[in-house]
């Protein structure tokens, strides 16, 4: 007798634990059923994929959806439209939303917000205290934590724990791995003078690479001492990449596509487009974070995306606010380094599914494998396509890649076995839940 599944995507290149193949994926009420060749088998809904590649789905593991209090840059529905767009099933939002996400309230506003009303699945992130900082332990496990998260240089947002007992009376109180924004604000505020009006490629001049790799090295130490497991968010420096070798023991890591990307080169044509903290630095910085990539120190891709309008990041430097979109890009960027021979598509997945499971502890999401979620980025690594800020489906409307010509494109999103985005278009409406984790399932 046949066997019959709620969907089944044939015909194309399944990357997972396997390798690559062609396989066919047949899904069951949401989880993935099966994976071989299932031309006997039935389904409700097909979807051809001959000439495809099926990966895992892609999950962004930091985004700002500025969702409540900035809704006029974003929310969480048009942020995680953009997400779908560019074939990503999950994403961790950013507490330094207004009011900040520093309490089991402001998290349990968020999860209702999004809970059926974004397109992907979502976990936030809870803002980190010395005012929370005993309940931090409790605060990670609620429903919809995707953990911890402190700035420990000032960026966007009022969230600033910069002395290292701030810090360690965070980590003392954590069990699941925290987050960090790595600058040193000491040293930030020492070097304000280095900013020139008019001139945002003074950013990273102000913002230097011993801010980075001082506090980075300051976070470790402390982790160490209080046995805490942490995760430095978007390295911008080579230097850190070298430090992080050693301390894999209790430290991951993240790369952003625009550090893998962009160059101080690109101040003089974009910019306050691309100010962002930490700031895109000079060529050999770039260089330092694919070396981190190639060794695999790099443990998963994050796009950072903190989306301004075109009218606030026309403010003069430093008025100019600090952040640019990328949900949308990630994979398409990405794809494009693929095909470049820059990384494998492998080493892709690992850095963007497999990557975000292990060392976060999802449940059920970031492989394809039977018993997981049917999360799915369906692309095409032959596809020829122009970034344009027209596909925006962010508020923002705006890209740094207008213009750039990539090969490798996100085709079709699959959510839990539904299909969301296909061939550029929103086919079902926003069924979003909150991503599970392991460390946190109620008992």
């Amino acid at each position: 007798m046949a066997t019959t599944y709620d969907l089944i995507l044939t015909g194309g290149t399944v990357v997972n634990h396997d390798g690559e193949g062609q396989r066919d994926v047949g899904v069951t009420d949401g989880r993935i059923a099966a994976i071989g060749d299932l031309g006997q088998a039935s389904a409700g809904e097909t979807i051809d994929c001959r000439g495809l590649h099926v990966l895992p789905g892609v999950i962004d593991s930091q985004v700002h959806f500025r969702e409540p209090g900035l809704e006029h840059k974003e929310d969480l529905e048009s942020g995680s439209r953009a997400a779908v767009f560019g074939g990503v099933t999950a994403v961790f939002e950013m507490p330094n939303t207004n009011p900040l996400t520093t309490s089991e309230a402001a998290l349990a506003d968020k999860v209702r917000r999004a809970t059926g009303r974004m397109h992907c699945d979502f976990a936030f992130w809870v803002g980190g205290t010395r005012e929370n900082a005993r309940d931090a332990g409790e605060l990670e496990r609620l429903p919809g934590a995707a953990g911890i998260k402190v700035f420990m240089g000032s960026s966007t947002g009022d969230l600033l724990v910069e002395d290292d007992e701030g810090v360690a009376s965070i980590l003392r109180n954590t069990r699941r791995r925290a987050a960090f924004h790595s600058e040193d604000e000491f040293r930030l505020r020492e070097r304000l003078g280095e900013r020139i009006e008019g001139d945002p490629s003074s950013h990273p001049v102000w913002r230097d690479e011993i801010a980075a790799l001082r506090c980075t090295e300051r976070l470790v130490r402390i982790a160490r001492q209080a046995r805490a497991r942490i995760h430095v968010l978007h390295i911008s420096t080579a230097e850190e990449i070298v430090f992080l070798e050693q301390h894999k023991d209790v430290a991951t890591c993240e790369a952003t596509p625009h550090h893998l990307t962009l160059s101080a080169d690109d101040y003089a044509r974009l910019g306050t487009l691309i100010q962002m903290n930490p700031p895109v630095r000079a060529v050999r910085h770039r260089n330092g974070i694919w070396h981190g990539v190639a060794q695999g120190i790099v443990d998963v891709l994050g796009s950072d995306h903190a989306p301004h309008t075109l009218a606030e990041k026309a403010k003069p430097y430093p008025a100019s606010p600090s952040g640019m979109t990328g949900v949308q890009t990630l994979v398409p960027i990405m794809l494009d380094h693929v095909n470049a021979g820059r990384l494998t598509l492998q080493r892709f997945v690992d850095l963007s599914s497999h990557g975000p499971q292990r060392i976060f502890g999802m449940a059920r999401k970031g492989r394809i494998a039977a018993g997981y979620d049917a999360d799915f980025t369906i692309v095409d690594l032959k596809r020829r396509e122009t970034i344009t800020n027209g596909q925006a489906g962010t508020k923002a409307g705006w890209t740094p890649y207008d213009g750039r010509k990539v090969t490798g494109w996100p085709v079709g999103t699959v959510v839990r076995g539904g299909r969301v985005m296909w061939e550029g278009e929103i086919v079902s409406p926003g069924q979003g839940r909150a991503v599970e984790f392991s460390e946190a399932l109620p008992v």
